[in-house]
């Protein structure tokens, strides 16, 4: 097994663990009110932090800092996004005590281990990517590893099932042969979550019945929910997850961004396509994640729309884009008028 364990991650990234090492004893502190909730639960954290170790070091060595095939989005920073600041903020404003200690551990576990495969050829089943089941995949074979047990901790296992299976962005191949690409957001329907229902109505008849499977639908929405909430961070944040992506979004296109070739394709995804992903697209799917998230995210729409009019308006000045290079440019001084 790729980096079994955790003293085999932390020889292999030595201080880039630290910033995680902090965010959890954080959250370890922060989770306190609900340590006497369950049985063992400093046992159950720890086991949760080895395996969101493991799988933090194992993304940053396939597709992050310690990688020779870097992706701008998807990569160990996108974990701590989501495990330190997004969690952080659905707790201060529903408190710690919104959720059980399980279910934080499924949303922890979730950022740590959703990204772990990006490389997997497409594949369309039941609208699951074929990143997200392989991602699953490994998830549990991490799981067992570090101590969980399949009958113990099955509610766990069935929740990363449906959380994972949740974050997917339109399975299908897209249209004319093309390869699929995982940082393409703003061409897919949004994310699985929102017709996750709809999905165990045909693929699990009578799940409505189970309550576990219900309570892990709940929290695949949820997850979801802070998967995308980088559309409510600070905006400078923002704006730059979007130039992250369409980093990520040529490279996997094999565009390079010196080149005529890639003006266009850049210029539509920062401006037609944020837009469309950020006002047609994106929607929260659960009542915690709009309660912790609309407002911020209402707080950008009007700057996006500037940022999207202020970016052609540059672009327009100087004629016609010489290099996706040039549009990026571009972008960071549109950005940085806005701030």
């Amino acid at each position: 097994m790729e980096l079994p364990d955790v003293a085999a991650a932390r020889r292999l990234a030595g201080e880039r663990l630290q910033a995680l090492d902090q965010a959890l004893a954080e959250r370890h502190a922060q989770l306190a009110p609900l340590l006497s909730t369950q049985a063992d639960a400093d046992v159950l954290l720890e086991r949760c932090a080895d395996a969101i170790r493991i799988a933090y070091v194992r993304l940053a060595r396939r597709h992050g800092s310690l990688s020779d095939d870097f992706h701008a989005y998807h990569n160990e920073e996108h974990i701590l996004d989501i495990l330190r600041d997004r969690i952080s903020r659905l707790i201060a404003i529903h408190g710690v005590l919104a959720l059980g200690l399980r279910d934080w551990c499924v949303l922890h576990l979730f950022a740590g281990c959703h990204d772990l495969r990006q490389r997997e050829e497409s594949m369309y089943e039941a609208g699951v990517g074929s990143n997200e089941r392989a991602s699953i995949e490994e998830t549990f074979r991490l799981l067992d590893h570090t101590g969980f047990s399949r009958d113990a901790d099955a509610d766990i296992y069935q929740a990363l099932e449906l959380t994972i299976a949740g974050s997917t962005f339109d399975a299908r191949p897209p249209p004319g042969g093309a390869a699929f690409n995982a940082a393409e957001l703003v061409q897919s329907g949004g994310a699985l979550a929102a017709k996750l229902a709809r999905k165990l109505d045909k693929h699990r008849p009578g799940w409505r019945d189970d309550a576990g499977l219900l309570h892990a639908h709940d929290l695949a929405l949820i997850a979801a929910d802070l998967d995308t909430a980088n559309v409510a961070e600070p905006f400078a944040r923002f704006a730059t997850s979007a130039e992250n992506l369409c980093l990520e979004r040529e490279m996997l296109c094999r565009r390079d961004l010196e080149t005529p070739e890639s003006a266009q394709p850049v210029l539509g995804f920062l401006t037609d396509g944020q837009d469309r992903f950020f006002f047609d697209l994106h929607r929260f799917n659960s009542e915690l994640g709009r309660q912790a998230f609309g407002a911020a995210k209402d707080a950008n729409a009007s700057r996006l729309k500037s940022l999207s009019l202020g970016l052609r308006a540059r672009i327009a000045m100087h004629g016609r884009p010489e290099s996706g290079r040039q549009v990026l440019k571009a972008y960071c001084e549109t950005v940085a008028g806005l701030v």
